[in-house]
């Protein structure tokens, strides 16, 4: 199973619309929906995870779990209970963020250092989630450091998650490689329940190395899937023909013409060039690309160098 990973700021609805649409991928998770002190309207749950309005599927039909983030057991269920209601296909919890102003506001990966409330959320979105609908987590090694990882994980465990997607560094590791697979195995050894793996995952290569380290089947993937949207083949048939831009060249209109229904015009530019930065990894035709609009953040102007009929390097 290879999960599509949830990114703040960078894997939207707009970009799991186009990955997905290129295949191999069983499931996504949504950017995580922020929950404070108040139910929130079902705007915002739509807003964040429009596929909820399609039966909790993108477009090329792949199941989408919405994400939630917070510390509060009993909003976190009223809010549970909520997107359940409105469609979603289960709900995940979020231990793992390590983004200092969701940090300090007590959310994502702070709350590794408190298993007794890892287990009192898990247990209570549970409970407030129909019963057929899977409740699962995402979390770290830990937040400063991996003393409290497998306690963190077997908290949410036995409080009800029916599987854990677990990242390969603390959140004071941030995003540096590497990422520690075989601490991952350690968890896996440790809980009752499916372990994916995550971090770190570039190539198939990387892939293969991570399951052998970890024990993990199941990977989740995100910028290596961002920089490489035929990730999930490659993973899957090592020996199958790449994704190549004549595959890629036309989702990058229909990643356009997706933000241009929800992003402000000077910010549009903005995300077709963080797609192209992680894209041009893999692709000389993605650097060109990257190159011709670097300078512009001019949605016209984007518009007429790379979207007309021979703008965009074949």
């Amino acid at each position: 199973m290879i999960l599509l990973a949830p990114m703040e700021g960078l894997l939207d609805a707009s970009l799991r619309d186009v990955l997905t649409r290129v295949g191999g991928i069983d499931r996504c998770v949504c950017e995580f929906i922020r929950i404070t002190d108040q139910l929130l309207p079902a705007r915002v749950f739509h807003r964040v995870m429009p596929e909820l309005k399609n039966g909790s599927r993108t477009a090329a039909g792949v199941l989408v779990r919405a994400q939630l983030l917070g510390s509060d057991p009993a909003c976190l269920a009223d809010n549970a209970a909520q997107v359940a209601a409105l469609g979603a296909e289960g709900v995940d919890l979020n231990f793992g963020c390590p983004a200092k102003t969701v940090n300090r506001h007590r959310g994502g990966a702070v709350l590794l250092d408190e298993p007794e409330l890892l287990h009192d959320i898990v247990a209570a979105v549970r409970r407030a989630v129909p019963a057929h609908l899977p409740v699962s987590a995402k979390m770290r090694l830990g937040n400063r450091d991996e003393s409290l990882m497998i306690e963190a994980a077997q908290a949410i465990a036995s409080g009800g998650a029916c599987e854990l997607v677990v990242h390969g560094r603390t959140k004071l590791q941030g995003y540096t490689p590497p990422a520690y697979w075989d601490r991952i195995g350690h968890i896996r050894q440790a809980v009752a329940v499916p372990v994916i793996a995550n971090g770190e995952i570039w190539t198939a290569a990387d892939a293969q190395r991570c399951r052998n380290e970890s024990g993990c089947a199941a990977l989740m993937v995100g910028r290596g899937m961002v920089a490489d949207p035929g990730l999930a083949w490659a993973i899957r048939a090592p020996l199958a023909p790449a994704v190549g831009w004549a595959v890629l060249q036309p989702l990058l209109g229909h990643f356009w013409q997706r933000i241009a229904g929800h992003v402000e015009p000077r910010h549009r530019a903005g995300r077709l060039k963080q797609w192209l930065n992680l894209l041009r990894r893999r692709h000389l035709q993605a650097e060109a690309a990257y190159q011709t609009i670097r300078a512009t953040n001019d949605p016209a102007e984007v518009a007429r160098l790379l979207f007309a009929p021979t703008a965009i390097p074949a």
